[in-house]
């Protein structure tokens, strides 16, 4: 190599180097304290494109398990009301058999008639009153509500909870007679209660088919849910291998570079004295 002095290359070779050594340490530092070894896209482009897909359907993923989780809040209100309906029911039914025995007077039959009315009463007030998130649940008002428990706009990622669950659940419309007429029925000595008990059966009967499919739903969300659980904890291990720094991959990558930076560093003052040798010519 000739000896110059207007262009030194030991130096340039040297600087070049020792700007590789730095900007391997720089990337080194940067994949350290952030703990990704993807942190732009010129990391790795195809990476890149690949984990922004899955953060997104990880944070879907998370709606989606929020969705199953207020969808069975929204069953459970339903069912612990229907419980409430049936313990009324179960008192009107009781107290019916009572009325039944033929050994009560007419104001112990207005007594029982009296708390049976309170409750038939009771039973309205609920039906009307039961909402979720201003659904309301029991009074007939509500549609097919609709659960988002997957993350596309597919038939398959929702479960569709049918309008029957949410019907219409007045006395009347459960015993299939009004108020009035069934109240009608109590009197002393009277022989109608074998058509009034039946009522009252029907009605809890109607409520039981209903917190039968309540259950049914409840255990297709608790599905729902468990399989986007086990969604998200599969993409999040993907994402990680992608896009998550080997922290002792990159410390050992860090000191390489630390060392290379520091030779280059000495051997470029040396370099940087080459031309001066010519002098020792003129």
């Amino acid at each position: 190599m000739a000896l110059t002095i207007n262009t030194n290359m030991a130096s340039l070779l040297v600087q070049k180097n020792m700007t590789a050594a730095t900007n391997s340490l720089n990337t080194s530092i940067e994949r350290m304290t952030t703990g990704y070894k993807i942190n732009a896209a010129k990391d790795d482009a195809a990476g890149f494109f690949v984990s922004k897909t899955m953060q997104v359907q990880l944070s879907s993923t998370a709606v989606a398990e929020d969705n199953c989780a207020i969808g069975t809040s929204l069953l459970n209100t339903a069912e612990s009301n229907y419980d409430l309906l049936t313990t009324h029911l179960q008192r009107i039914r009781d107290l019916t058999e009572q009325a039944a025995n033929g050994t009560y007077g007419q104001d112990s039959i207005d007594a029982i008639k009296s708390e049976i009315e309170s409750r038939l009463a009771e039973i309205d007030r609920v039906a009307h009153s039961c909402e979720f998130n201003g659904i309301q649940l029991m009074d007939g008002s509500a549609g097919d509500i609709n659960i988002q428990c997957g993350i596309d706009s597919t038939a398959n990622s929702q479960i569709k909870l049918e309008a029957e669950l949410f019907s219409n659940s007045e006395a009347s419309v459960l015993m299939g007679v009004s108020g009035t007429d069934f109240l009608a029925k109590f009197v002393a000595g009277g022989t109608d209660y074998a058509s009034a008990l039946d009522e009252v059966d029907e009605a809890i009967q109607k409520i039981s088919k209903r917190q039968t499919k309540l259950g049914v739903y409840q255990n297709r969300l608790e599905s729902a849910s468990d399989a986007l659980s086990v969604k998200y904890e599969q993409t999040t291990s993907s994402l990680s291998t992608i896009r998550d720094a080997d922290i002792a991959e990159e410390s050992s990558a860090f000191i390489k570079a630390q060392i290379l930076q520091q030779a280059s560093a000495s051997l470029l003052s040396t370099a940087n004295q080459t031309p001066s040798i010519a002098l020792n010519l003129i």
